[in-house]
């Protein structure tokens, strides 16, 4: 379908500020209780820390700024999450409920590896 080689571009950017956004998503829920509360009661260091990379680094992937890193950091941050709080019940994601932790994990670490792309600020300083 070489109609939509075009498309690469604009596609590659929306991905990652569509997986930019959920992933803040997830950091206002904890840290603000926004758009929903938090489910799991009280924050701990831990969840704390999880939500303060999901806030940061879901924004800083948005905009594209410092993209390589804060994906990077996002994905090892998910990846933690996996194995801390999904791997143990189950060894399948589908069976454990991290399939949504694993594709963060590893769209993060495609970002981090491909870098920002267009409509990003880090190309509009290079």
């Amino acid at each position: 379908m070489k109609f939509l080689d075009k498309f690469q571009e604009p596609a590659y950017a929306l991905l990652r500020i569509v997986s930019g956004f959920l992933f803040l998503c997830h950091g206002t829920q904890k840290l603000f209780s926004f758009p929903i509360p938090f489910p799991y009661g009280p924050l701990n260091p831990m969840t704390t820390a999880a939500g303060v990379i999901e806030l940061v680094g879901g924004t800083l992937i948005i905009i594209g700024l410092l993209t390589r890193p804060a994906a990077f950091i996002c994905s090892g941050m998910a990846a933690a999450a996996y194995f801390i709080a999904h791997a143990n019940q189950n060894f399948f994601p589908i069976a454990n409920g991290g399939e949504l932790v694993t594709l963060y994990c590893f769209i993060f670490l495609f970002i981090a590896t491909r870098g920002p792309g267009i409509w990003s600020v880090d190309k509009l300083r290079s």
